[in-house]
């Protein structure tokens, strides 16, 4: 059976080993759809280490530490390929951060963050499961509630 590739890139960046149930998900949150230039998204694609995986390769553009932040948390084995001439010149491994600043939405319709002009804050809970707790009213929930599809 023949392997489907996907074209290289000349500079950008390469999101790899993304959990293939979640590939599309870390694309919308990425806003994928409002970048100019070539984006390739696969899912589904075979992977020694997890099974499927899938991947998301950017053309000339570098993901700020906000952008990274969100990939981490739906896709925390995932790595990241900083492509320049078609070479990889550094390739990073996303961690969780302990707090979150400015991403998602908390859950809690009375929360401060969804009634007035704050941005949301959450502390990662880091286990089997992600979660987090909101900084004002303090809810614990799962990726899912703060980055509702």
């Amino acid at each position: 059976m023949k392997e489907l590739k996907i074209a290289a890139i000349k500079d950008g960046t390469v999101i790899d080993h993304i959990p293939s149930e979640r590939t599309f998900r870390v694309a919308k949150m990425l806003n994928i759809d409002e970048i100019e230039g070539v984006v390739s998204v696969a899912s589904g694609l075979k992977s020694r280490k997890v099974g499927r995986k899938g991947i998301i390769k950017i053309s000339n553009r570098e993901l700020n530490e906000k952008e990274v932040n969100k990939i981490s948390l739906l896709a925390p084995n995932a790595s990241l390929n900083i492509v320049k001439n078609f070479e990889v010149v550094e390739k990073i491994r996303v961690a969780l951060p302990d707090e979150i600043v400015g991403i998602g939405r908390c859950a809690n319709p009375k929360c401060v963050t969804n009634n007035e002009k704050v941005k949301p804050r959450f502390k990662v809970i880091k286990g089997k499961e992600i979660m987090v707790r909101c900084h004002y009213c303090e809810r614990v929930q799962g990726i899912n509630d703060i980055f509702p599809e």
